[in-house]
């Protein structure tokens, strides 16, 4: 069981390969974000401010 031996850890890593003794580590997912179109779509609907003629 040294760098010669294919199924033992080390004879993977002297080889470069993956396999039961030897895993790949997960990738972690990404996280979403929520979107915040939302929020500016409420702020948006609000109606204009008008203004009172001078008289």
């Amino acid at each position: 069981m040294g760098k010669g031996d294919i199924k033992s850890k080390r004879g993977k890593i002297v080889n470069g390969s993956y396999g039961v003794r030897r895993r790949k580590k997960a990738i972690a997912k990404a996280v979403v974000a929520k979107p915040v179109e939302a929020e500016t779509a409420e702020v948006a609907e609000k109606p204009a401010k008008t203004r009172k003629k001078a008289k």
